[in-house]
């Protein structure tokens, strides 16, 4: 297992039950990729430095998450294909 960053651009005109919705899921495909999600922290909404989506703002959560590196791809996999993220970047800590 291994220690990663994961933040996630969510679209800034989701309510806050879609928000939690699209959450959960991200958390959820850690989980059953048999990982866990130690830490998440709301940065809330903020501008975004170019126009995603003709979107100019987005909601920004880091989650920090163990993992296992074989389950990196598919968990990338299912974010991308999730109309609620914009954008998302995993990273390794350490």
């Amino acid at each position: 297992m291994r220690k990663y960053e994961l933040v996630c651009i969510f679209q800034p005109d989701l309510d806050e039950t879609a928000f939690n919705g699209a959450l959960d899921k991200v958390k959820g495909w850690i989980s059953e990729s048999g990982g866990s999600v130690d830490k998440v922290d709301v940065w809330g909404r903020r501008k975004l430095a170019y126009i995603i989506k003709k979107h100019r703002e987005g909601q920004y959560v880091l989650l920090n998450v163990s993992l296992a590196p074989a389950a990196t791809t598919d968990l990338e996999r299912n974010i991308r294909y999730q109309e609620n993220i914009m954008r998302h970047m995993l990273s390794v800590v350490g």
